[in-house]
């Protein structure tokens, strides 16, 4: 990655014309002039991209899948938990989204547009609705002298507004949970900066849950006299959806004072049968503010009336009460104005904020009412929007104080690159816009699975998630699944570490699964046989379907029958003890343990000549659903001795010496077989079956080690990897996935072959996953290859955030040209595991030697810290994340 890359993040900025900064935007961050084109169009992955081979030895899956496809879409009028036809195409649009964690999120894009909505939980429409804009209005003297909708674009609609700002003459700046727009208006002398805050706020389990936003304006007046200056804002009553015709909505202006502060704004009530809600934006009512209203006009034709009733005094009319409920087929909107003076060379603000209140929720299949979290703090009568926006404008500025003092650590660490703090903050994104809910736990529920505390099991109602609800959040927008487990493995990292309190909650909730069963007979579209939804004592794939019922019912996926996969039962394993490990909650480990001795004994069957190593089944029987693996593997087998080697350190945890003495004998044993049967002098072979590519390179082949690092587990008595094999291992990923893929500048593919050929044997050998290659990046910085760790990740930053246009829809994987796949994906949150290990490695030097690397976002060379080499050796003090 040379410095004359021209994806780098000075040729997001290279048409930017204007030479300013803005108002208070940081220097961090994803940045982009909003007139830029993105060169590269990628398409999704699709069945028409699948190899003849591969078409051939899955034909009955294609059979299969296809009269499954039917059934659902076409008879039983559902949306399919991954549809292989209708693939989201790729829109180079997506900027951070608004709100807080599992109340709904609305995405702007980073040219403005509001184009992605997710207010029925966990099922997304993507949809602009151009209406929904904001518009500067610059008074003075008393004479409106420049108005303007701040858009780029020129729509066939509303054509009596002023459209076709010129892109040359903004940016957009994102450090999610934040966001910054800057508009030097041409010919002006005035700058606005908006920037956008949501209460995405580690620790927090108040504030966090809120579906609100706010847009603060800074408005700086590089005259020499004063301006009267407006801003307007206009909202459709919906989503663009078809439902903004069903005809009943009605908006109306509102007043709220309380607590010596006063807001004001509309209300516009969307009364759906299924999941009503309401929209409201709202400003604070201050003595130097002017706040003015339209209640309600129609989002079609010149929508002239408004543009004039704006330009003609720089406010709007402020009718009183309600409009009448629409008709069928006919849509609302509302206005919302603010004005302020600004003197000469001087500087001014501007508030709004935009809440969305739908307090109670049903999925698909309609069967359970679920409330929200933030119900808790503002209630479920469905009234609660003046309130939210209230709350909302008198408690964002200490909202940006917690963010600020959370990201400064890491912003101001000069050994950090600028594209690791970009990455860092905004892949955090997808906590909130992975179809996330966040609910209260009903009172007549219970979560144990029917196994209770005395016989081995839970507590029907744990006391952590009756005190902080119940989380879940989708695998990706295209794949509808909802904490699928195996993918949360990588992903758990972000939560663990900013809010541990619904790591711990989606842990119980898996663990109830776990001693569940469901013996429901269905097939499986890669098998072809029929087997049981859901076996006891395994751990579910998913927990449902946002489509149907989640938590009621398990496993949405069904191309395999999960049951026998090998991957499953272990990543519980190790996130339970990595969990206590970070929080150090005792309650939770001694409710986890028997669970953990629940899970590993059904594994033990997979250990079939019982050398203390399992083997996979000659299929595809984990996360690489795609990727078939025959006997024992590196990536399975080094998760199971990961997995005993934690057992091992539990049972001591809980004095059981009885299980400790069991564990550290296979663990002995299967170190053995392990290096045995996968070591091949360089490094860990995929599997070993003996086949033409079992010795292909596998990205991942560490990442058992990997947990045990993140876990503070390794050496000693608690080793199950030799260090040496380790670092060998991880140097020929990085010479090979990495250094040999695609120039080094594309992370690490998954499969390589050790002749430098990436493995084509699959669909998804040849894929990269980036949120794969953040955790590769994390355990190289463990091992201490720091400098291999960081060029590994950045190689996925640039081409997602950079090349390919994929800002805040981070895909699950794409290859070297051409393709990408699942748009908008969970797993990349294990950047975060990255955070964890640079927490938990020696101290770096902030002023270091350095080394020529690639650019950062001014072109200019950054520098970072030599790389230590491997194996690590210093130990080093542990943060504690439960905070």
């Amino acid at each position: 990655m040379e410095s004359g890359d021209n994806s780098s993040t000075a040729e997001l900025m290279s048409r930017y014309l204007s030479s300013e900064l803005g108002y208070g935007v940081p220097k961090d961050g994803w940045r982009i002039c909003l007139a830029h084109e993105f060169k590269e169009k990628r398409k999704p992955f699709q069945a028409k991209d699948v190899s003849l081979s591969n078409i051939v030895e899955h034909i009955g899956l294609g059979v299969r899948y296809l009269k499954w496809w039917y059934k659902k879409t076409q008879i039983e009028k559902k949306a399919p938990f991954i549809d292989m036809f209708r693939a989201i195409p790729l829109r180079q649009i997506y900027g951070a989204p608004l709100g807080g964690i599992g109340g709904g999120t609305i995405t702007r894009g980073w040219r403005g547009e509001f184009c992605r909505w997710q207010l029925n939980p966990g099922m997304y429409h993507y949809k602009t609705v151009i209406a929904n804009q904001f518009t500067v209005c610059l008074r003075r003297g008393g004479q409106t002298v420049y108005q303007q909708v701040l858009s780029v674009e020129r729509p066939p609609t509303l054509q009596g507004w002023n459209w076709g700002y010129c892109g040359e003459y903004a940016f957009y700046h994102a450090l999610y949970p934040r966001a910054w727009t800057v508009y030097p208006l041409p010919g002006q002398n005035v700058t606005l900066t908006c920037r956008q805050v949501s209460p995405v706020i580690p620790h927090d389990y108040q504030d966090s849950s809120l579906p609100v936003a706010v847009f603060v304006w800074d408005i700086e007046n590089k005259n020499d006299y004063p301006l009267e200056v407006s801003i307007m804002l206009t909202m459709v009553n919906g989503s663009g959806h078809k439902d903004d015709k069903s005809g009943g909505h009605w908006n109306e202006p509102f007043h709220l004072e309380k607590e010596g502060e006063s807001v004001s704004g509309v209300l516009l009530h969307h009364c759906t049968t299924v999941n009503p809600y309401t929209l409201c934006m709202a400003a604070r009512e201050q003595s130097d503010r002017e706040i003015s209203h339209q209640t309600a006009f129609s989002p079609k034709g010149t929508c002239g009336a408004l543009w004039s009733d704006l330009i003609t005094d720089g406010r709007l009319d402020s009718p009183t009460g309600s409009n009448p409920p629409t008709q069928k087929g006919e849509k609302v909107a509302a206005a919302l104005a603010v004005g302020c003076s600004v003197p000469a060379q001087g500087h001014n603000d501007l508030e709004f904020s935009l809440a969305w209140d739908m307090p109670n929720i049903t999925f698909g299949s309609r069967e359970r009412e679920h409330v929200r979290r933030y119900t808790r703090f503002f209630g479920t009568k469905a009234d609660a929007a003046p309130s939210l926006s209230h709350y909302a404008l008198t408690h964002y500025r200490l909202w940006e104080r917690s963010i600020e003092e959370w990201q400064r650590p890491i912003l101001q660490d000069s050994s950090l690159p600028s594209w690791y703090k970009s990455a860092l903050f905004n892949e955090l994104y997808f906590v909130v816009d992975g179809g996330t809910v966040w609910t209260e736990l009903p009172e007549d529920s219970d979560v144990s699975g029917g196994l209770r505390s005395e016989d081995g099991g839970l507590p029907a109602q744990p006391a952590i998630i009756k005190e902080y609800g119940r989380f879940a959040y989708l695998e990706g927008q295209e794949y509808r699944m909802y904490n699928t487990y195996d993918v949360h493995f990588y992903a758990s990292f972000a939560l663990i570490m900013l809010w541990p309190k619904l790591a711990l909650s989606l842990q119980y909730d898996i663990a109830g699964s776990v001693v569940s069963c469901d013996p429901t007979e269905r097939l499986h579209l890669m098998s072809g046989r029929n087997s049981p939804v859901k076996v006891k004592n395994v751990v579910p794939h998913d927990i449902g379907d946002p489509d149907d019922e989640p938590w009621q019912r398990v496993n949405a996926y069904l191309i395999h029958d999960t049951a026998d996969w090998k991957d499953l039962n272990l990543k519980f394993v190790l996130q339970v003890y990595r969990d206590f490990h970070l929080t150090q909650d005792t309650q939770y480990l001694q409710d986890m343990w028997p669970i953990c001795q629940a899970v590993m004994e059904s594994e033990m069957k997979f250990d079939t000549d019982g050398d203390g190593l399992i083997e996979n089944s000659g299929y595809a029987d984990q996360t690489y659903d795609g990727w078939t693996a025959t006997g024992p593997s590196a990536y399975c087998g080094g998760l199971w001795l990961a997995s005993v080697c934690v057992m091992c350190k539990m049972a001591r945890l809980v004095n059981n010496e009885a299980a400790f003495q069991r564990f550290r004998d296979i663990l002995d044993r299967g170190s053995a077989a392990f290096d045995k049967l996968l070591w091949n002098g360089q490094y860990y072979n995929y599997d070993s079956s003996g086949q033409d590519l079992s010795n292909s390179v596998m990205s991942d082949q560490c990442a058992g080690q990997w947990f045990l690092r993140a876990s503070g587990l390794g050496d000693g008595q608690f080793q199950a990897f030799p260090k040496e094999k380790i670092c060998s291992a991880l140097k020929s990923v990085f010479d090979l996935n990495v250094m040999s893929f695609a120039g080094g500048q594309m992370g690490a593919v998954n499969g390589m072959r050790p002749e430098g050929v990436p493995d084509h044997s699959s669909v998804q050998s040849d894929e990269v996953w980036i949120g794969v290659v953040y955790g590769l990046a994390a355990i190289m910085i463990h091992e201490g290859m720091l400098e291999e760790g960081l060029r590994t990740a950045e190689g996925c930053y640039r081409t997602v955030w950079e090349r390919l246009g994929m800002a805040f829809q981070t895909p699950e994987a794409y290859c070297e040209k051409g393709i990408y796949r699942s748009l908008a994906y969970m797993r990349p949150l294990s950047i975060w595991a990255m955070q964890l290990a640079l927490d938990t490695s020696p101290p770096r030097d902030q002023s270091p030697q350095t080394t020529t690397t690639p650019t950062d976002q001014t072109g200019v060379d950054e520098e970072r810290p030599k790389k230590r080499g491997c194996p690590r050796t210093e130990a080093v003090e542990l943060k504690n994340y439960n905070i």
